[in-house]
């Protein structure tokens, strides 16, 4: 199916083994061209000796996560590996050790040179994208413009094609004001580039509706009509994202020309070393990670043999001539 590398010190993954008490071999290696293929590797990313804080954010825990996420999106950056899964980091821990983003999808945007991204919430029953990310939300409609929304659905229609399989997807577009502005009673974005934008889309063969009210969208199950929903801001599509699958929904980074997936939650680090974690989103997180790439190859080769195709009928007809 796959071969799996751990980014990080092959000290911390023993000193966990040993915490939890779990039978976990690994192999050690320098780097990717030291691999096993039928093993876990453990690529070390640094060889300081750490003094392990469970459960605490540290300034050194924030580095050497730094460490292991510049290393593992290098790799990926330069085709060394097919996809990256990225395990929740804390955000204060990160700050302590400098590292100048508000989260992991800004950075690894940045470091796969990408324009922009988005951030892409994935379950089997729903599938949530948001035009804004990490942003207080007193800043959302001081950015949110035609511009940013065309990019954001773009990403979204492609994406749902090409990573997902979907032929001809359907994307529902929320409101940013209560009752998606009431026809402009409260609020005039809908009315001023919202409802303008998904009309461009439609135009364009992009099936999109909207501006739709994301409360009775959510409560009513209209949801489960459509392939992609993309909400405004942060907690307007994650809280009933999380609601809906909270435990096996995966982070995905669309829009990039790297795979990475992340689970949907965070560090957790009141159950840190206890054992008690619960492992399902990660792992879907893991095979998600897997089918996008298959995906990806199958949709770019089926692509290539019909411009091929194209190519060589075209050349026949002009030999004919």
């Amino acid at each position: 199916m796959a071969t799996f590398i751990i980014y990080g010190s092959s000290k911390v993954v023993s000193y966990h083994k040993n915490v939890v008490d779990v039978d976990f071999h690994f192999h050690q290696a320098p780097n990717v061209d030291r691999i096993h293929l039928d093993k876990v590797n453990v690529i070390n990313c640094w060889s300081d000796n750490v003094n392990i804080t469970l459960g605490k954010a540290t300034e050194e825990g924030g580095r050497y996560a730094y460490k292991s996420l510049e290393a593992a999106t290098s790799d990926l950056r330069h085709g060394l590996i097919d996809a990256l899964v990225t395990a929740p980091i804390n955000k204060k821990a990160m700050q302590m050790a400098d590292f100048p983003f508000l989260g992991h999808t800004e950075y690894i945007t940045k470091s796969l040179e990408g324009e922009d991204s988005l951030m892409f919430m994935v379950h089997e029953d729903i599938k949530v994208g948001l035009v804004t990310n990490h942003l207080p939300l007193k800043k959302v409609g001081e950015i949110l413009d035609k511009r940013l929304l065309l990019r954001k659905i773009r990403m979204m229609e492609n994406s749902l094609r090409v990573d997902f399989g979907i032929e001809r997807p359907t994307i529902a577009v929320l409101g940013l004001n209560p009752h998606a502005g009431d026809d402009g009673v409260i609020g005039k974005e809908e009315e001023a580039f919202i409802r303008p934008t998904i009309i461009e889309c439609k135009k364009k063969g992009i099936i999109t509706m909207g501006p739709l009210p994301a409360d009775g969208f959510f409560g009513s199950g209209q949801y489960k009509k459509f392939d992609g929903i993309l909400a405004m801001y942060h907690d307007q599509g994650l809280i009933p994202f999380k609601l809906l699958s909270f435990g096996e929904g995966v982070n995905y980074t669309a829009g990039l020309n790297g795979i990475r997936t992340s689970p949907d939650h965070g560090t957790a680090y009141d159950l840190a070393g206890e054992n008690k974690a619960d492992p399902s989103s990660f792992r879907k997180a893991l095979f998600m990670a897997i089918d996008v790439a298959k995906n990806r190859k199958f949709h770019f080769e089926n692509h290539s043999n019909s411009l091929h195709k194209k190519a060589s009928k075209s050349e026949a007809q002009s030999e004919e001539e």
